[in-house]
């Protein structure tokens, strides 16, 4: 039976586009996004709505997703601006851009980083569902940063192991809005699906572990910069615990930031960037590390925060 999601319009996509704000919401393309509006399937108050109409507070929005097969395998498709960090014959590693998915997946029909890797002459790794298939492990579409696949079936198996068994080492920085205090330190708190918004995550009791660790680098007007590890690897982990210490992620109006600060940023999406992968390579062992620079947006929305020019 088709799924139905409904909730409160939040306050972020206020005045937000149906198809930008369903992208944003349920990480699906615009295109998709489009034709459910298109389809009868978006209602606001009970009222169905077009992909330009605006989002109005305090409406109650209710989308209906259709049956979906199960994922295909990746299409073969370039992406542009996805970059190759690292490649040898077992590991590929991508620095991969906003508003790419690691793999397919119902409702999303968007570029994928293993149909990418697939127009550009990889292979990759068989083991894996049809779909992910050398995928060890994943970004969120609004999430920019070095992703790992693997190429080979051993380092499919060892580099999952891993993940794991947390010894790959991954740093994020993240430019969170007022200044953490401590300026430095651990947020440990269950993750699982938020009780009543489907579309997201929350600290819930009985969630998943969950384990955050973070340092501030970095404090200026109204935000901070941060270097966070990783101890586990949730859905939204990182926009969730800074959430719930009261510092979201800039730009992440889902887990409620300011949308007036992500406006004058020219934010899109959440700052939030994987900056640094490293493991003990699956087949020689030695440790590989791996860097990578701000993307353009990001890069630009902390250059006015810091001077202050927006």
């Amino acid at each position: 039976m088709p799924e139905v999601r409904a909730m409160p319009v939040p306050d972020g996509l206020v005045g937000e586009r149906v198809d930008a704000a369903l992208a944003r919401l349920l990480g699906l393309s615009r295109t998709r996004a489009a034709e459910l509006a298109a389809e009868g399937g978006v209602r606001l108050d009970g009222r169905s709505l077009g992909k330009s109409d605006r989002l109005t507070a305090g409406g109650w929005l209710e989308v209906t997703l259709p049956d979906v097969a199960a994922p295909a395998a990746a299409e073969p498709v370039a992406v542009e601006g996805m970059r190759i960090a690292y490649a040898d014959d077992d590991v590929v590693v991508v620095d991969k851009p906003v508003g790419v998915a690691a793999h397919p997946s119902p409702g999303w029909d968007g570029p994928t980083v293993v149909g990418a890797l697939a127009a550009a002459g990889h292979r990759i790794a068989t083991s894996g569902a049809a779909e992910r298939q050398g995928v060890v492990h994943r970004l969120d579409v609004g999430t920019s940063g070095l992703m790992a696949v693997a190429k080979s079936e051993v380092a499919y198996t060892v580099l999952k192991r891993a993940f794991k068994e947390r010894t790959v080492e991954k740093v994020y920085h993240a430019l969170v809005q007022g200044h953490p205090d401590p300026s430095a330190g651990t947020v440990d708190a269950p993750i699982g699906r938020h009780p009543t918004a489907s579309y997201k995550m929350a600290v819930v009791a009985g969630g998943k572990e969950s384990v955050t660790h973070y340092e501030t680098l970095e404090a200026m007007a109204g935000a901070s910069l941060l270097q966070i590890h990783l101890e586990t690897g949730r859905t939204h982990q990182i926009r969730v615990h800074m959430a719930a210490v009261r510092h979201p992620c800039v730009g992440d109006v889902t887990y409620g930031a300011d949308p007036r600060l992500a406006e004058r940023l020219g934010l899109t999406r959440q700052w939030l960037h994987a900056v640094r992968l490293g493991f003990d390579h699956p087949v020689t062992g030695q440790w590989t590390q791996i860097s990578s620079e701000y993307p353009e947006d990001l890069a630009e929305a902390l250059r006015h925060m810091r001077e202050g020019t927006r």
